[in-house]
């Protein structure tokens, strides 16, 4: 399973980094979930541009909450986007996911997330499900 744990905080800024998801590993095998789903890159890639659009607040443990943070910064890694703004870069050193930062605005909130009580991101969501069939 990879490591969603929140990897840089400023705490000048309030900001704290990491993935929000990862649907591939760098290696190019699928991420199963821990509810056993597994989220297409352009699924993924949709998911977020909706959310910067028209959500843009965090909540807590997968609850909306106003008033707790705000993403500031989004970007969704494909292969084709690797490819394309960092072509030096070897291919399979980045999975394709989600990265986000917050800036947290809830003091109680802030508190958890530099004293590591809340030390990761999880996109939460509706969807369908459909059966998965491995591509070859």
């Amino acid at each position: 399973m990879p490591d969603f744990s929140i990897r840089k905080i400023d705490t000048e800024q309030r900001v704290c980094w990491g993935w929000a998801s990862i649907v591939k590993n760098a290696d190019g095998s699928v991420v199963v979930d821990h509810q056993g789903d597994i989220i297409t890159p352009s699924e993924l890639q949709k998911a977020a541009h909706v959310f910067v659009k028209d959500a843009r607040t965090g909540g807590l443990m997968h609850e909306r909450t106003d008033g707790i943070a705000t993403i500031v910064e989004s970007f969704v890694t494909t292969p084709e986007t690797i490819e394309a703004l960092f072509p030096n870069i070897a291919k399979g050193l980045i999975p394709t996911g989600w990265c986000v930062a917050f800036h947290v605005t809830d003091d109680g909130v802030w508190k958890s997330v530099r004293d590591g009580s809340l030390s990761a991101f999880s996109i939460h969501g509706t969807g369908e499900r459909v059966p998965y069939e491995e591509q070859s």
